[in-house]
Parts: structure tokens; sequence; C-alpha cells
């Protein structure tokens, strides 16, 4: 079983599943989302708002493929991107931090560590842009309440609190999660490692150095 961890462009956007594809929960504000849900095209809604975050900001998801199928994704981006961030209880989101909107594993992939990979890939990506934190709004009743549009777009609070987000801001609903990356990104390398090869994630060229020909000899007449 091999794993591998890309960013989101224009192009893997078409490999998320077709819910989030067609989702922009998080990227309106939600008179707008409505409006483009009810009478507009909420798909390029969501592919015009990665394209300007891409222009303007960067890198702003990552998903991740299990032998080369889409298993999971996460997408994050600076507060002043999400306009639906505002309208949750517990915001605003600090200004040291970006905002990981939503994250999400494919359940035939659930509990094979895949969450934690993307969410160190995020780590890792915001950390070389100075960037010193991530918060998340988490569900703290999800799966509890009748069907709603943020019983889907909103994580659960305990997927944050399993890979190491600690509550901020409590709320019986919606609490505020925040991951320091330091903290992150000194998870344990070689429990990482181990994790990695049990599940056969890494690729033969990480494994194996290269074996280099033995140097010619002349012969002698």
């Amino acid at each position: 079983m091999s794993r591998r961890l890309v960013s989101l462009t224009l192009d893997t956007l078409e490999d998320l599943p077709r819910p989030c594809r067609q989702c922009v929960y998080w990227e309106l504000d939600p008179v707008s989302a409505d409006r483009a849900c009810a009478t507009g095209d909420p798909g390029l809604e969501k592919e015009a708002w990665v394209s300007q975050t891409l222009l303007e900001w960067g890198s702003c998801g990552k998903l991740a493929y299990v032998d080369g199928m889409p298993a999971g994704f996460v997408m994050y981006a600076p507060p002043a991107y999400v306009p639906r961030s505002m309208a949750f209880p517990t915001s605003p989101v600090s200004a040291d931090a970006a905002l990981l909107m939503t994250a999400n594993v494919v359940p035939a992939f659930a509990g094979g560590g895949l969450g934690r990979m993307l969410v160190q890939g995020v780590a890792r990506d915001l950390t070389k842009r100075g960037i010193k934190a991530i918060e998340a709004f988490g569900d703290a009743k999800f799966g509890d309440t009748q069907d709603d549009a943020s019983r889907a777009c909103v994580a659960p609070a305990d997927f944050f609190l399993s890979v190491g987000f600690k509550t901020v801001r409590p709320h019986p609903r919606f609490p505020r999660l925040r991951l320091e990356l330091r903290t992150a990104l000194s998870w344990k390398s070689d429990v990482e490692y181990a994790l990695e090869k049990l599940l056969g994630s890494m690729s033969p060229e990480t494994l194996l150095r290269p074996v280099r020909p033995a140097p010619a000899t002349r012969s002698t007449s």
C-alpha cells in the first residue's frame, strides 16, 4: 500500500469528493453561499476561490492518495480568505494562525493515520511560510445533530484533538482549537518512520540507496 501527499491545485481539485467539490460553505459568507447553491454554480465559485487563493497566497490544501486513489484532504487559508470564519461563536481566529477549514478522510481509509499525515503536511508547508500555528473550528456534536450544512463541512472536534490540537476557546457546539506548528513538527520521526513503513507509504527511492557500479579495472597484457 503506497501513500503520497500532494498540494491542492486546479487539477487536483477534481479529486475532491463530489459533495466537497461543489461546496462553498467556507469560501463564501453564509448569504452568498446560500445564493450560490440556490441560483448559481457552486462548483465554479469554489474553483474561482481556489484559483485566487493560490495566486495571492499560495498552497491552500493537501490531498492524500492511497495506491493512486484519493483518500482524504484538508483545506486551509488565512482567515481573511475565509468569510465563513467570522460566523462562528468562537471566532475570530488568532492573528498568528492560519485556519484549517475542513478535513475529510474517505471512510474506507479511516483509521490508517491519514489525518495525522495530512495535518503534518500542512504544518510543514505553513512553517516554511513563517506561520506559527493552525486553528480550526470543530464540531463537538458531530453525528449527534440532525443534518445541516455544518455537519458535513465542520470536522469533528475529536478529530482535531486526536491529532494534537488543544482547545483555546470552549463552546458546547463549535470550540476553537489550536495546534502550535512546532508541536506538529516535533512528532517522533522514528515512530513516523515505523508507521509509514508498516503501511508501505515510503517509496523505494527513499528506502534504498542506489548501488554504484564497481569501478572498471584495466587489464594488463
